[in-house]
């Protein structure tokens, strides 16, 4: 039923990005529309100059090229579905297996929360305000220190409010508002200005940047207030299979050389994105694209207040953002798997030629004089493999590219889908029930935020990191598209916000930018036509193989 409204929705959207593209570069959708309809009238009203009609034509050739291309591609992931679906290789539990250990009444209504992390604190404390008993075990309740997961965007803070833990927010010490993003271009020089959509007020919608340990506490504090929360420091060492099934965990506690064991008919996994557990679990391979390297740069100035920064350098995207009144987090991607050896040294050499000039002495002061870390930016599509009795959520079950700063987003929504569902869920053994709450989990997250946080995270970083001409091409239309405002920049940001992901939005304006790259090959192309629908063909093509797998990555999931 998904996959067939996928695909009756694809025919109006593909109308709607050809008719949007025409107005962009100037020609009237509805005429061209007509044209088809009515060559008699056509004629009359096109009487237009000799170079209007060859821009025309032009146009017709490059839309019949491109639906040949996608029509390719979609028949050629159509089959590969069909494939996966007949091989059955989307392995679901058959819930018929029941576990010889019987459940003591206390047992029975107590939930295992392995990691108190973003997503291990909240949803823990979710939990226990609906009248479930939880229990958090995490290795080490100290305060944690990352260099990402520090930026929740709007639509994050907007599910955490809704979830109740906006205090977290509140009480996170000097968190920083951000209103939107200015991207800078080191190949122009050029700057644009990404605005977070408005509120009723007409005031743009925040997000928060902070300290990503000062939010951890924040979180952990929430739940500590909670009276059906135990919290257990101690390390989880394995799961207690009974029969096929999750039965609990044990744990050696910290200061502790026994291991003890905890009961429980339901157990979440929220370990992270070095989830121990994962491998046993989880039916994806982790994928490590590109590294983060990042350090801290004191009083540093911004072009506008409260705006996160972006710059396109060569090849690698450069994220900034304030995260208390006199700090300022600078992340440098790094596309390679293995780092370089003077890490200070590449970054002097390698980066800072880049940066925008109000940038350039912050930047240079923080990498001689802070700490210079790093780490690894994994993409792990969701799986529906899973064992009865166990849930695996947050980084643990699913990661993307961390440049547009969604991970958290994701979470909190994963929860509030979950609170809903185990609002329906009177009996944690009866896994049956279970299993068709994880089905509509899987759907309802495929259709809005996962999508497009996944799908779009790993997108723009193809783009941004562009390493071949047709990547480039792309990267500078997207920059392009931007300039152009209006809906090219409301679309957009409100998938990046998280506030409206809408799967078709994102899909639309992806093939927008890359039918735009197409005409502005053409257009450059000059008298060498030819060499412009060559170019303009192998862009489009790159766009296809960019987009395709990562769509095929999320709904080949679909329960």
């Amino acid at each position: 039923m998904v996959i067939e409204y996928f695909c009756n929705r694809l025919f109006v959207i593909v109308k709607l990005i050809i008719r949007f593209v025409f107005e962009t570069i100037g020609i009237n959708s509805k005429s061209f529309e007509h044209e088809f309809t009515s060559t008699s009238s056509s004629t009359a009203h096109h009487a237009d100059t000799e170079g209007n009609q060859y821009r025309h034509g032009l146009v017709i050739f490059l839309v019949t090229l491109v639906f040949i291309i996608a029509f390719g591609y979609a028949s050629f992931f159509w089959r590969k579905l069909a494939a996966f679906c007949l091989t059955n290789k989307i392995k679901k539990p058959s819930a018929t297996n029941r576990p010889c250990h019987e459940f003591s009444h206390e047992e029975k209504e107590r939930i295992v929360v392995v990691g108190a992390g973003v997503l291990g604190s909240c949803i823990a404390t979710v939990l226990a305000r609906d009248d479930r008993k939880v229990t958090l075990i995490e290795r080490d309740l100290k305060e944690p220190d990352r260099i990402i997961g520090e930026l929740l965007q709007p639509g994050g803070c907007q599910v955490l409010r809704n979830l109740g833990l906006d205090e977290c927010l509140v009480s996170c010490e000097e968190a920083q508002s951000t209103t939107g993003y200015i991207i800078h271009d080191w190949k122009t020089g050029a700057s644009v200005h990404i605005p977070y959509p408005k509120a009723s007020d007409n005031q743009c919608k925040e997000g928060k940047a902070f300290r990503h340990g000062k939010f951890i506490m924040s979180l952990r504090e929430a739940a500590r207030k909670e009276p059906n929360i135990e919290i257990i420091e101690g390390t989880v060492q394995a799961l207690i299979e009974d029969n096929g099934v999750v039965t609990g965990v044990t744990y050696r506690p910290k200061k502790c050389d026994d291991s003890q064991e905890i009961r429980a008919p339901l157990v979440i996994i929220a370990d992270g994105g070095f989830s121990k557990f994962r491998k046993h679990l989880h039916s994806e391979q982790v994928h490590v694209s590109s590294h983060f390297v990042g350090c801290i740069m004191k009083n540093c100035p911004q072009v506008k207040a409260n705006h996160a920064e972006l710059v396109l350098s060569n090849p690698n995207p450069i994220l900034i953002y304030r995260i208390s009144d006199e700090e300022t987090r600078v992340l440098v991607d790094i596309r390679c798997q293995t780092l370089p050896k003077n890490i200070k040294e590449y970054l002097l050499e390698e980066t800072l030629p880049y940066l925008p000039e109000h940038l350039a002495a912050p930047f240079e002061d923080g990498v001689l004089n802070e700490r210079v870390r790093s780490m690894p930016c994994k993409f792990l599509p969701p799986s529906t493999a899973r064992k009865d009795g166990v849930l695996m959520l947050g980084d643990a079950f699913n990661m993307r590219h961390p440049l547009t700063g969604g991970g958290m987003s994701v979470a909190f929504n994963d929860i509030y889908i979950w609170r809903e569902l185990f609002k329906e869920i009177s009996d944690l053994t009866n896994y049956q029930q279970v299993e068709e709450a994880y089905s509509r989990f899987q759907n309802r997250r495929k259709m809005t935020h996962s999508f497009v946080v996944n799908i779009l995270a790993q997108a723009l970083y193809e783009l941004f990191s562009a390493n071949d001409e047709h990547l480039s091409r792309l990267r500078d239309a997207c920059f392009e598209y931007f300039k152009l405002g209006g809906r090219c920049v409301d679309g957009p940001v409100g998938l990046l916000s998280v506030l409206s992901p809408k799967p078709f939005t994102l899909i639309g304006h992806f093939f927008a930018v890359a039918l735009y790259s197409m005409w502005l090959i053409i257009k450059d192309s000059g008298l060498r036509v030819h060499v412009g629908v060559y170019r303009a063909t192998g862009t489009f093509i790159k766009a296809c193989q960019v987009i395709f797998p990562l769509i095929w990555s999320e709904i080949r999931t679909i329960a």
